[in-house]
């Protein structure tokens, strides 16, 4: 089942209404990124109409990449087009792509900006894909809420349009799966350090965007677990 993240949340009665929806359409893997308000939170108990009551607690990670440490896939929601290179999808496609890859046992998840200003650019490098919503260019700004109500129905929809179906693999492919994200923030780590001894980045004006180019690199190239361990050996 897809994670739902909320990176930031500022306002409980958002994940209130968010974990609400989530249940609606039976999706109950709740994540917190750093909530400004700490946890619990009053206002999302009263906001979730008894659904953070009926699903498992929601999970709390100081930072995203703890959050998505576990997962294979995962998927950035985000108004504003940004300067990186990522497939970008809409909500329809986006959860049967999602839908395909838990058919062959693959962990994903959605990630959701703050109320203020979304997503920032190191939260989109962290993931493989772009959710875009087609909203009215002029005022394209959603309620934190309401982007988690057309992704959790999306997903929804993908499930009833193929629960008559057979998954596409039930076997266990012989191809090397696709690598956890947390096995990949410990790679990407170990690069940074390795190219910093070795003066890789010598303007330090620029070393966060090349860093986060970087990232960019391999987390676009949803990279395999056998790919990973064959770039851990050529760092060696």
């Amino acid at each position: 089942m897809v994670a739902i993240i909320l990176v930031k949340p500022q306002m409980g009665e958002n994940i209130g209404a968010a974990a609400r929806v989530m249940l609606n359409f039976g999706i109950t893997d709740l994540r917190l990124v750093d909530p400004r308000d700490g946890w619990p939170n009053k206002k999302a108990d009263a906001m979730s109409a008894g659904a953070l009551e009926k699903m498992p607690p929601p999970k709390i990670f100081a930072n995203l990449p703890e959050a998505i440490k576990g997962m294979n896939f995962v998927m950035a929601t985000t108004a504003r087009m940004r300067d990186m290179v990522k497939p970008v999808f809409s909500p329809n496609k986006a959860m049967k792509e999602i839908r395909n890859r838990e058919n062959k046992g693959e962990k994903t998840a959605i990630i959701f900006g703050a109320e203020r200003m979304g997503l920032i650019n190191d939260d989109i490098a962290a993931c493989q894909a772009i959710i875009n919503i087609d909203t009215n260019p002029d005022f394209s700004s959603l309620n934190i809420a309401t982007a988690v109500i057309i992704m959790s129905y999306e997903y929804s929809k993908a499930f009833n349009e193929n629960k008559s179906r057979e998954p596409s693999s039930n076997k266990k492919s012989k191809s090397s799966p696709p690598a956890l994200q947390g096995d990949v923030e410990d790679f990407l780590c170990r690069l940074e350090t390795e190219l910093s001894q070795h003066h890789f980045f010598r303007s330090e004006g620029l070393e966060p965007t090349m860093k986060r180019n970087i990232r960019n690199i391999f987390t676009r190239a949803d990279i395999t677990d056998q790919e990973l361990k064959t770039m851990h050996g050529v760092i060696t």
